[in-house]
């Protein structure tokens, strides 16, 4: 039996916590967004020729990661909304500009993601074999070409196991972004704990709520995993044997 303070309604906070998981549900797939475009841009600037694009995006994975996640979260809420405003009037925007909170956990949460992911990009890249890009080369394709069909589906195949690990991190790390007052799940589940003075019954219930939250993760990410190595030897399934006529 569900305890009657978990149930939906008047009388218990079980729709505020769902509330609070879907709403952690969304911060954590913008933040993914954000953070994939970060990720892939950073990783095409340390692998540049040029030294400047190299040095900023070693200095962006270096400060990220050697920050840690609150403090970044903090800095982002505190002082996001000033600078983006500040780089919209250099532009000739005079308007004002609403840096909410989910904005701001989500581009925080994001930036954090994208330091991340950038070594796992950078390291996909460089495993694609080079003997498929010079033979692609020596049909005729060009640069292009090369990269949409032959680098950047096998770079996703590499990369996928890697962004996984970080996606279950990045689901988890939702839960810092409660120090802004964002209602996602830690945050409905301190105020109902609270409220109720069971704190047990809530913080057992945001447990469960995860773990769903990252077994259904994890489970999409080994179907995405054996997607997109289909056709790769060693991971189609085998056939039975052809039994010949007596």
């Amino acid at each position: 039996m569900i305890p009657e303070i978990l149930q939906f309604g008047d009388t218990g906070f079980g729709d505020e916590l769902v509330v609070g998981a879907l709403v952690t549900l969304e911060i954590a797939v913008y933040s993914l967004a954000i953070g994939l475009a970060l990720g892939l841009a950073a990783a095409g600037a340390k692998l540049s020729r040029s030294p400047v694009l190299r040095g900023v995006a070693e200095a962006y994975s270096l400060i990220i990661r050697g920050i840690p996640e609150l403090l970044i979260i903090l800095l982002v809420y505190y002082s996001g909304g000033a600078a983006i405003e500040a780089l919209l009037k250099l532009f000739g925007h005079d308007g004002g500009f609403d840096f909410n909170k989910r904005l701001a956990g989500s581009l925080a949460l994001g930036l954090i993601f994208g330091a991340f992911a950038s070594e796992v990009f950078r390291g996909a890249f460089m495993a694609v074999p080079k003997g498929q890009i010079e033979a692609a080369v020596a049909v005729g394709m060009t640069r292009r070409q090369v990269f949409l069909r032959i680098r950047f589906p096998q770079m996703l195949r590499f990369a996928i196991p890697g962004l996984g690990n970080l996606w279950m991190v990045l689901l988890k790390d939702t839960s810092l972004v409660s120090v802004i007052a964002l209602d996602e799940l830690m945050r409905e589940t301190s105020v109902a704990a609270e409220a109720t003075q069971r704190p047990f019954v809530f913080y057992l219930a945001a447990t469960v709520l995860y773990l769903l939250l990252t077994v259904f993760s994890d489970v999409f990410r080994a179907r995405l995993e054996r997607h997109a190595s289909r056709g790769v030897a060693g991971e189609a399934t085998p056939r039975r044997p052809v039994r010949r006529a007596a």
